[in-house]
């Protein structure tokens, strides 16, 4: 897609206001109209990377090797854990209702972890791109990295960048035929592995794959495991720029993020202009280094070209680098013409003041103590939590239920979750309503407190009922205090909830 300037879509409305005056035809109005409709809505061109070779192409190749590594070494990692909990290090069990990673363990009434890690994952992708640019769009995105991948495997089976132009206009032959059909076969099955594999963070890693292929893994394994290989195979396959372009909210927002101090992929404009073709033994007085050889788009997987300024579909992937770094050492010039650099670095040296890189700025502090503040919080709530929680839910219907004692009985659910690898005894205990009675179902109250086992990871669940005097109650709905406590190891866990005394000129249920 080609988006045309405003003040040119804004050409054709301003002829036809004034057409009489102008003597212009309507006719040549809706032509112009026509025209910019077209090129609005101008098809993609198919874009052919050229391959590069240099510093940056190996730091990509050596992070694209990490990063795949740990994505299919992760499932397979293993952590003892006591009783019938999973083994695996890392592991997203919607089943059990847990999330396994090492030694930490979260259930779901403590999802604000998750949420927090996402928190520290934005603020962390922030802080990046104030000093760095699109650094995570460059090297770590899934989106890069398998596409990354991709573009390798065409190498490999189509040649570089005119080899695959040529093979793509010519005629289908055996050839052709033959490189094509590999190209997409091995497409696919990076694709089913990188679908497996995902999958294999939500199933124990060893048994899934044991039954997965004789049909006996999950119904859910197989079906999300087909939508991953799919939009790999169409993302990295197919789509590529475009769903960085188009798809990716991040391009937009990092446009906040960035300033001029922002180290990011640039065009050095102040040594490369006025550029234009140079011939051997020609002076290089009163111009710049640029010979306008287009070997940096020619090397862009976004088929962008870096001399025009920052844009959003620059990945920051760093290979236009590479690229003009082989043409500056052909004609004898000095290497990072496009390098990283800063738009102030570029305009102070226009002055003929001293480079320079300010990493430590107004947001980029900011962005860090955001960062340091939050995790700081994280880790206190992860090293103070206890294994021990409780949660209260009082009946609805009815609110209350009137006694044929005078008195108003409430009644609770009272859950105990038991964190701990080993059975324990809790005893629960009300606080907050004068003169309070705590009754249970089939289970003897002592001291006005009861005792329940609750096994290792579990929960368990008692219905309790709160008897009292609604004249010794100051208000219709009291706050009441449900206490868990572990004697043992002196764990205490607390719940709040209300008692409602209900209107004392309310009719009894005489028949309970």
């Amino acid at each position: 897609m080609k988006i045309i300037d405003t003040l040119d879509v804004a050409g054709p409305a301003a002829l036809a206001s004034g057409e009489a005056a102008h003597g212009v035809a309507r006719s040549d109005v809706v032509a112009v109209n026509n025209a910019q409709q077209r090129e609005l809505y101008e098809k993609r061109q198919q874009i052919y990377p050229k391959a590069v070779h240099g510093f940056w192409r190996r730091t990509k190749w050596l992070i694209v090797g990490l990063l795949l590594g740990i994505y299919y070494l992760v499932p397979f990692l293993r952590w003892d854990r006591p009783g019938a909990a999973p083994d695996q290090f890392l592991l997203f069990d919607f089943t059990g209702r847990r999330f396994y990673f090492g030694p930490i363990e979260i259930w779901p009434q403590e999802l604000y972890y998750v949420t927090g890690l996402l928190i520290l994952g934005a603020i962390g992708l922030f802080l990046a791109s104030a000093l760095f640019g699109r650094v995570w769009c460059g090297y770590a995105c899934p989106q890069t990295v398998w596409t990354d991948l991709f573009i390798a495997v065409e190498h490999w089976f189509e040649g570089d960048r005119n080899q695959r132009i040529r093979l793509d206009k010519q005629p289908w032959d055996f050839n052709k035929a033959w490189r094509k059909v590999g190209k997409h076969m091995v497409w696919l099955m990076i694709s089913l592995a990188t679908g497996g594999w995902f999958v294999a963070y939500f199933h124990d890693a060893p048994t899934l794959f044991a039954g997965f292929f004789t049909l006996k893994a999950p119904m859910s394994a197989y079906v999300f495991a087909g939508l991953l290989s799919a939009t790999t195979y169409v993302f990295a396959g197919t789509l590529r720029e475009q769903v960085c372009t188009y798809m990716c909210p991040w391009p937009r927002i990092q446009a906040a993020m960035l300033d001029q101090e922002a180290l990011s992929v640039t065009y050095r404009y102040d040594r490369g202009d006025p550029r234009g073709p140079h011939k051997k033994n020609d002076s290089w007085e009163g111009r710049g280094d640029c010979i306008d050889c287009r070997q940096c788009v020619a090397a862009c997987p976004a088929g962008i070209d870096i001399r025009d300024g920052l844009q959003i579909e620059c990945i920051n992937c760093a290979l236009c680098i590479d690229a003009c770094d082989e043409i500056m050492v052909k004609i004898d010039r000095p290497k990072g013409l496009i390098a990283y650099d800063t738009i102030q670095n570029i305009e102070r040296r226009q002055v003929g003041e001293k480079s320079g890189y300010r990493f430590i700025r107004g947001r980029t502090l900011f962005y860090g103590f955001l960062f340091v503040g939050i995790g700081g919080l994280m880790l206190g709530s992860l090293f103070l939590r206890t294994t021990l929680d409780v949660n209260v839910q009082r009946d609805r219907a009815p609110l209350f239920v009137p006694l044929s004692t005078g008195q108003v009985r409430n009644a609770y659910t009272v859950k105990v979750l038991n964190k701990a690898d080993h059975t324990r005894e809790v005893r629960i205990r009300i606080q907050g309503v004068e003169g309070g009675q705590l009754q249970a179902n089939e289970m003897p109250v002592v001291d006005n407190s009861v005792v329940l086992t609750a096994g290792p990871d579990r929960v368990a669940q008692v219905r309790l009922f709160i008897v009292a005097d609604p004249e010794r109650l100051e208000h219709r709905s009291v706050p009441v205090m449900i206490e868990v406590t572990s004697p043992k190891d002196g764990e205490i866990a607390k719940s709040k909830s209300v008692f409602i005394r209900g209107d004392q000129s309310e009719e009894r249920d005489d028949d309970d």
